[in-house]
């Protein structure tokens, strides 16, 4: 993926206090819900974009939810994780609803049966994923056998519209990758490792029905959230999408742009991302995430990262950007450490980048994650760029000097996040919690005031804080809407087991929930 980009330099962005007059959001006050694609609930083993997706937003409305924040959709490798995506543009195909493949005629209802047979409580991703791509490919063979209808008019167009950007290589490394057994590109055969033309167009002669079903299955995801997303304006909900900063070595990103990473000939990084030791972990958190070439980025134009935020702004009406603070600074671990101690500060692209995207975007509705080790200099990009940053009512509190009245207009107000624990986990200590029992004593104690003495109520307790806070969103996780327990915690950092499967089941947010959730919304003017 070679993108042609504008070269010139943008001016530079005036210094701003940011507050609800100047955000990149506007600045009318909002509430709204955290919870991934894969816990919608529905027949099929996963959750789907399609009218389980729809009518989720409609309970949202019916909640005065206007937000709805969801994690990365790409499509997953191993450990499920939406934060290793295969590529950053790429939907993921099990997010697909196959019921609308039957109405196109493209699937019978009698061949969903061996996924309605899965549970629908917690997501099963190694029985669910070897049947619904089976189903997948079956209707991209159908579709391709079709006679010509508008259907395949739009395909074409999509296939236009989408091809040298990003699709050919992606559905070129998806198809390379299942030939070498799913193993990374870097242990491909050396000649698709390194791309030489003869050998990718002798493979590409060979495996045309696989490319086929692999650019099919993107072209229903973007028809089945395109819809989604007309459905969401119509009904008034935002939809809020999440950018990981780092892209995956084994990524069709990776594999196709080398020259964007610090990468050797044959794929290996120099250096990795992490981050450095602190309170929480003493080797720091080793990610392993190839780091950029941040003056090849400057020298082009930052043209990558603009097409890559023009095609998430296609399909969100808000982005979170992850670890905000890599523009300004970044951890660096030499390749082939074993934890993140032996990292080093490294100089980020800083205004340059922001300076580019807002050249030639305008302005863009993005929410900075400023979490973990930040300096006055990162606070002080993200000032500068208009975006609002993150207030995280689990790691205030779990600080003794945490002040309420800090979270300003500038801020987007959560419980917690993907990351933590519900918040009846975190308030009483759930299993794996790193916590000791004394520090889990000064967390109640210090949650006293914030939650109004009521340990019983405690999750109600800080979504009524958050929703009351002066952030210009609030936003909680459904499960501390649901009120559930350390069970219901969708990712436990550091663990690959057991993450990203929690499901809502499909009558816990009925109407004594919404209204309840409604009335809270009307009385903090949300």
């Amino acid at each position: 993926m070679h993108v042609q980009v504008d070269t010139r330099t943008a001016e530079k962005t005036a210094p701003l206090t940011p507050d609800a007059q100047t955000l990149r959001l506007d600045k009318e006050r909002r509430a709204g819900v955290c919870m991934h694609l894969t816990s919608l609930p529905g027949p099929h083993g996963i959750g789907e974009i399609g009218r389980e997706a729809r009518a989720f937003v409609d309970s949202l409305a019916a909640a005065g939810l206007r937000i709805w924040q969801f994690l990365p959709t790409g499509p997953t490798a191993y450990g499920d994780s939406p934060y290793q995506p295969l590529s950053t543009y790429a939907g993921n195909p099990m997010l697909i609803e196959l019921r609308e493949l039957c109405e196109l005629g493209l699937l019978d209802e009698a061949e969903l049966q061996p996924l309605c047979d899965l549970p629908v409580d917690n997501v099963d991703y190694g029985a669910l994923i070897p049947v619904k791509s089976t189903l997948l490919a079956k209707a991209a063979e159908r579709f391709r056998a079709q006679t010509t209808t508008s259907l395949h008019d739009e395909f074409a167009n999509y296939l236009e519209r989408n091809g040298r950007v990003w699709l050919n290589d992606y559905a070129l490394f998806r198809t390379l990758k299942r030939a070498h057994g799913d193993r990374p590109w870097t242990e491909w055969n050396l000649a698709y490792r390194r791309r030489e033309q003869d050998a990718l167009d002798k493979f590409i002669a060979t495996h045309d029905t696989e490319l086929y079903a692999i650019k099919f299955c993107e072209f229903i995801f973007d028809k089945q959230w395109q819809a989604l997303r007309d459905h969401a304006r119509e009904t008034g909900v935002l939809l809020f999408g999440d950018m990981p900063i780092y892209i995956a070595l084994d990524s069709a990103d990776a594999w196709a742009n080398r020259e964007i990473l610090r990468l050797d000939h044959d794929g290996q990084p120099a250096a990795v991302a992490g981050v450095p030791p602190d309170y929480f972990s003493e080797d720091g958190q080793l990610w392993g995430n190839p780091l950029y070439d941040w003056a090849y980025h400057e020298r082009s134009g930052f043209g990558w990262w603009v097409e890559r935020m023009r095609h998430t702004l296609s399909l969100v009406d808000v982005v979170r950007i992850d670890h905000f603070r890599g523009f300004e600074a970044y951890w660096s671990v030499p390749f082939g450490a074993e934890t993140a101690r032996d990292g080093a500060w490294e100089q980020g692209p800083n205004d340059a980048i922001f300076d580019a995207l807002h050249d030639q975007l305008g302005d863009m509705p993005i929410v900075a994650e400023d979490l973990g080790a930040i300096t006055p200099a990162v606070d002080e990009l993200r000032m500068r760029h208009r975006m609002p940053g993150m207030s995280v009512l689990q790691f205030m509190i779990d600080d003794p000097n945490f002040d309420l009245e800090s979270i300003g207009a500038d801020s987007v107000c959560y419980t917690g996040t993907h990351d933590n624990d519900t918040t009846v986990g975190w308030y009483h200590g759930g299993p794996g919690d790193v916590r000791t029992a004394e520090q889990i004593a000064m967390t109640q104690h210090n949650a006293q005031r914030p939650i109004g003495g009521n340990p019983d109520n405690n999750h109600w307790a800080m979504n009524n804080t958050a929703f009351s806070t002066a952030a210009c969103h609030a936003i909680v996780p459904m499960q501390d809407f649901l009120g559930l327990g350390s069970e219901a915690r969708i990712n436990t950092p550091g663990s690959s087991a057991n993450n990203w499967r929690w499901r809502l089941q499909a009558d816990a947010f009925d109407a004594a929930l919404q209204e309840r959730i409604a009335q809270l919304a009307t009385d903090h003017a949300r």
